[in-house]
């Protein structure tokens, strides 16, 4: 379970990264075109890096992930 949360968290981080980044073609399709390629690539950055904050924390503390498995039994 904790590995499969942690390739999930990591799937959606490489959505927000070039260059597969499908969140950010899809965010520009949408976009005026006021807003740039560029504007859009900086306004992730804060959520890239709260998403691999959190993989730190998963990392270190897999309780967080598995603990409503053991509840459940």
């Amino acid at each position: 379970i904790w590995l499969g949360v942690m390739i999930g968290v990591n799937l959606q981080t490489s959505f927000l990264t070039p260059p597969f980044g499908f969140a950010l073609f899809y965010l520009r399709g949408v976009a005026p075109k006021s807003v740039t390629t560029e504007q859009i690539y900086r306004g992730v950055i804060p959520f890239v890096f709260i998403q691999i904050i959190g993989l730190f924390i998963l990392w270190f503390f897999p309780q967080i992930v598995t603990i409503i498995p053991r509840l459940l039994n």
